[in-house]
């Protein structure tokens, strides 16, 4: 094959001969096997879903639809891994309806799953497969058992136009569809990270306030009530307290910037990504060169997850790497925003290490970028971070 040939000719066997070999019977036991296949998916499915149709109107009726539809996926699955075994024919497997090991948004409770069941495409594409199937079946078993009689010749080429046509159906039918459910399943996957990123930031901040500024002016509240009782009694430890209470003030007032600073800098919105970098790079325990190539300014969604990556990762800089130096680049390469953080150290990060690398990059995934870590042992240490650009004013 060259390299210019269509992916689907790639699950072609090599053309028809007149001489049997072995993907001629393949193809034979493929076609003789689809009537009784066809018989089957036929009745237990068509039956299904009509059934639960009919029966709508009543408590059983959805869930028993939802139980023929997931007939109806397994069916599928059982057909691509024919057609691959029989056929050499190479279909990717749509994405699961559900995930082990992760909550997908609108699937909590039974009715969440029910309503997913009913509305997977993968299903009812399949169901439509094995209603158009039977007839299908039914023509291909009779034309190959009366060729391997009549037809034995010229049988290689016949079972061949036909297998054709069970690949296109395959491709066209139980394919994920250009990888659109794969796509969807995504997507949803993404909108789940950045759901439960914004619960742990809404708790952090909750937290920080509860146990910092929020304590902080607490005690001072308390400390200015007893000042102002012994005002009279005591006006020199009633000026010292006022003293203290001031100095609470102060670090209530630090950690209320600390914490604004957290949410969304003042210095990002103001003066952009250069300025709020710099300041950043100043807070890092090793030098850093931060290099700005922007000539204008992405979307302020996107400023603000470059803006956190780029701390974050410093944050790793200054805590694990062992670093002398470290760089940080930024520039726009058409419609993405490129990210380069480098360091001089020990080298050894991992996305799974520990250093919240992996949670990273689901939040970049999560808005269709994309994390890649080059950290060899014995250094040097490059983290690229991608981002789509968007136009500012667009998010």
């Amino acid at each position: 094959m060259t390299a210019s040939a269509s992916p689907a000719s790639s699950d072609l066997p090599p053309p028809a001969r007149f001489a049997y070999n072995r993907h001629t019977w393949k193809e034979v036991s493929y076609l003789l096997a689809n009537l009784p296949v066809s018989m089957v998916a036929f009745v237990l499915i068509v039956f299904a879903i009509t059934t639960g149709v009919g029966l709508s109107v009543t408590v059983i009726g959805l869930p028993w639809l939802a139980l023929g539809l997931a007939g109806a996926r397994l069916y599928g699955k059982g057909e691509r891994a024919r057609a691959r075994g029989l056929l050499g024919l190479r279909i990717d497997e749509p994405s699961p309806l559900f995930r082990k090991g992760r909550r997908e948004p609108g699937t909590d409770g039974f009715f969440g799953r029910l309503w997913t069941g009913l509305k997977d495409t993968v299903a009812w594409r399949t169901a439509l497969y094995a209603f158009i199937r039977l007839p299908w079946g039914v023509l291909t078993f009779a034309v190959t058992l009366v060729g391997l009689i009549v037809l034995w010749p010229v049988l290689p080429f016949v079972v061949r136009g036909l297998t054709n046509v069970d690949r296109a159906m395959v491709r066209g039918l139980l394919s994920p569809s250009d990888g659109l459910e794969r796509r969807i399943a995504e997507l949803e996957s993404d909108r789940g990270v950045v759901v439960d990123t914004a619960a742990a930031d809404l708790r952090r901040i909750e937290r920080d306030l509860h146990d910092g500024a929020q304590a902080r002016l607490v005690a001072l509240a308390m400390g200015l009530g007893l000042a102002k009782e012994k005002l009279l009694e005591d006006p020199d430890a009633a000026a010292v307290m006022v003293d203290e209470a001031h100095g609470e003030v102060k670090l209530a007032l630090q950690e209320l910037r600390d914490l604004a600073r957290g949410i969304h800098p003042a210095v990002l919105t103001d003066r952009g990504l250069d300025a709020a970098l710099s300041s950043v790079a100043s807070r890092c325990t090793v030098p850093v060169k931060v290099t700005v190539d922007l000539a204008d300014r992405p979307a302020q969604a996107i400023e603000g997850i470059a803006y956190f990556t780029v701390s974050e990762l410093l944050q790793n800089v200054s805590k694990h790497s062992g670093a002398r130096m470290a760089s940080v680049d930024l520039w726009r390469a058409e419609d993405r925003l490129l990210i380069q953080v480098g360091d001089d150290g020990h080298g050894g990060a991992r996305l799974d290490g520990g250093t919240g690398m992996a949670g990273l990059a689901e939040r970049l995934g999560a808005v269709d970028g994309l994390l890649v870590l080059d950290s060899p042992e014995g250094g040097p240490t490059t983290i690229t971070a991608e981002l789509p650009w968007w136009e500012r004013g667009t998010a």
